[in-house]
């Protein structure tokens, strides 16, 4: 005789799960959706094709599309570059350029050049005009006497001064003109300091010979 206590019909235990099919079971986040269900669309990688450009993207600096492009939407001109600066493509902001040496050797030129000159001149105009009487009387054809120079031998000194001072300043001039072509500091003064140092010399000896000549023409027809 059964005990009323115990059920009649009693519920089956469920199968327990061997634990092979729970290695082999597929994870979930693999698993296929299930049909109807909504999955949210995964983001383009970095540098896909045909993938709009982030917001607030510029172009960059110096750079120019060609001509009839039209950059898409979203794209557009970077900031212009601050005055004195460099780009970032390398363009070189303009450097002051110092030009002192050039200046220098051009004035050193100038004062060699000019003021031997003016020097040259006085001093040879005193020379031939306190010489122009005795070299008209001297006999034609004879050879120079150097003693008609003793009256206007301060006169010879000063020209000879001025040459020669006048030669050392051209050298300096002409060898700092050269520096600073090679060094570009005040290439256009540089080379005018050049030219003039070199035409120093020449200037020279044409302003002494020219008051020279004047100055015994003078000297000569006081003297007659």
């Amino acid at each position: 005789m059964s005990d009323p206590a115990e059920p009649t019909n009693p519920q089956p235990a469920p199968p327990a799960t061997a634990p092979e099919a729970v290695g082999n079971a597929v994870p979930a986040a693999t698993q296929a959706p299930a049909p109807g269900a909504w999955a949210a669309p995964s983001a383009p990688p970095f540098g896909t094709p045909g993938a709009p450009p982030a917001q607030g993207y510029a172009m960059p600096v110096g750079y120019a599309p060609p001509a009839g492009f039209t950059p898409p939407a979203g794209y557009g001109p970077g900031p212009a570059p601050a005055p004195g600066s460099a780009s970032a493509y390398g363009q070189a902001a303009a450097r002051p350029t110092r030009r002192g040496l050039g200046v220098v050797a051009l004035v050193v030129a100038v004062i060699a050049t000019v003021g031997a000159a003016l020097v040259a001149a006085v001093a040879a105009f005193s020379i031939g005009l306190g010489t122009g009487r005795e070299i008209a009387l001297m006999p034609s054809g004879s050879d120079f006497e150097w003693a008609v120079l003793t009256p206007v031998r301060d006169s010879v000194l000063l020209a000879e001064v001025a040459f020669w001072v006048g030669t050392a300043l051209g050298l300096w001039a002409l060898v700092q003109g050269v520096i600073a072509l090679v060094k570009d500091r005040g290439r256009g003064f540089a080379i005018a300091a050049v030219v003039i140092a070199a035409l120093g010399p020449v200037v020279f000896f044409v302003v002494l010979q020219g008051f020279l000549t004047a100055g015994y023409a003078a000297g000569s027809s006081i003297g007659g």
